[in-house]
């Protein structure tokens, strides 16, 4: 199996790129649905979450209000290395059983991960092959501005959380310019895509 991490900056547009590689016949795992799966009823994290946090976080179906519960820990890095520290060992028991199925089915696969904090998080050893998304800085900022409603200031605050999209290129094994149209982007993606299938190839 080929396990292919996939990220980007913030507004970069690497959800669109998981979509083609989807579309191309891969198997996309995206890392926030896994997240998801993990704040669930009845999973392990989710009375961990409540234990640590309150019911304060709890919307009116008593799930977990993700929003609630970023507006506690985006203020204070202590609690958001605890939530961390909750969260991550589980998505990582989903992620380990999600994997071993698709790897019985067809030891050939290749699975791309669908990541945002791939590098900040310094999860490349995790994979065989890294990609990254990205778009110019102007590109970036305009895109982050319209999809979230944001100011100026206020986008390139969010955007300098994140390692330079310039710095990730270097990091990743393969990079795909976002910058302009859609045809553009998934002539690169679909020429990656024969890359990967041909190093699964030589794998197996």
């Amino acid at each position: 199996m080929l396990f292919v991490g996939l990220t980007g900056s913030i507004a970069t547009g690497k959800s669109s790129v998981a979509k083609i590689f989807s579309e191309l016949g891969f198997i996309v795992i995206n890392a926030d649905y896994l997240a998801h799966k993990a704040y669930e009823k009845g999973q392990k994290a989710y009375n961990e979450i409540i234990e640590e946090f309150g019911i304060k976080i709890l919307d009116n179906q008593m799930n977990i209000d993700r929003k609630k519960l970023g507006k506690i820990v985006l203020k204070d890095k202590d609690k958001l290395s605890k939530l961390e520290s909750i969260v991550h060992p589980e998505i990582e028991k989903i992620r380990n059983r999600e994997l071993k199925k698709i790897e019985q089915n067809d030891k050939n696969a290749i699975v791309i991960y669908d990541i945002p904090l791939l590098f900040e998080k310094n999860l490349k050893n995790m994979f065989d092959v890294t990609i990254v998304v990205y778009a110019d800085k102007n590109t970036q900022l305009e895109r982050l501005m319209k999809r979230d409603g944001l100011g100026k200031k206020e986008a390139e605050k969010r955007i300098g959380l994140q390692i330079p999209v310039e710095q990730k290129i270097k990091m990743a094994d393969f990079a795909i310019d976002n910058s302009k149209d859609i045809d553009y982007t998934k002539k690169q993606v679909e020429k990656l895509a024969l890359k990967l299938r041909q190093m699964a190839n030589e794998r197996g």
